[in-house]
């Protein structure tokens, strides 16, 4: 789903819909967290509407069981979920990854986030497994 793409990276050879920054292998975690647009935190406001609008006025409510998940750069909303929801931050996607680059010699082959308010990575040991992991609305 190359069109939900938002901004990617990627290390070796070009993927198929040409999308993303191209790195070098075996960069640090801070590099591929910037060049796949991840340098950002998904920040949680309260639900609130307005009822009873004449116009622009309107008594302000709010719904407790909800807050609204949004992008601290841009401000654009990502998702409304329960309160019980554990927000994952995109930079959180990518340490995970941290030991088994640094330590283990795994590579770091994608990171990308979609316009459908996922963050994943990929990484992969040459000739042997592809494993990935995401955070999804």
């Amino acid at each position: 789903m190359t069109h939900l793409v938002e901004t990617m990276a990627y290390a070796g050879a070009t993927p198929w819909h040409g999308l993303g920054n191209q790195l070098t292998q075996k960069q640090p975690i801070e590099i591929w967290q910037r060049e796949a647009g991840m340098a950002w935190q998904i920040l949680e406001s309260p639900v609130h509407f307005k009822s009873d609008a004449i116009g622009h006025l309107g008594a302000i409510h709010s719904f407790p069981e909800q807050k609204v998940l949004y992008r601290s750069d841009t401000k654009a909303p990502l998702s409304v979920v329960s309160q019980r929801y554990h927000t994952v931050q995109p930079r959180e996607v990518l340490e995970f990854y941290r030991d088994l680059t640094e330590v283990s010699g795994y590579e770091l082959e994608t990171a990308e986030y979609s316009r459908a308010g996922a963050s994943s990575g990929r990484w992969r040991v040459p000739g042997k497994a592809l494993l990935s992991r995401a955070t999804t609305r």
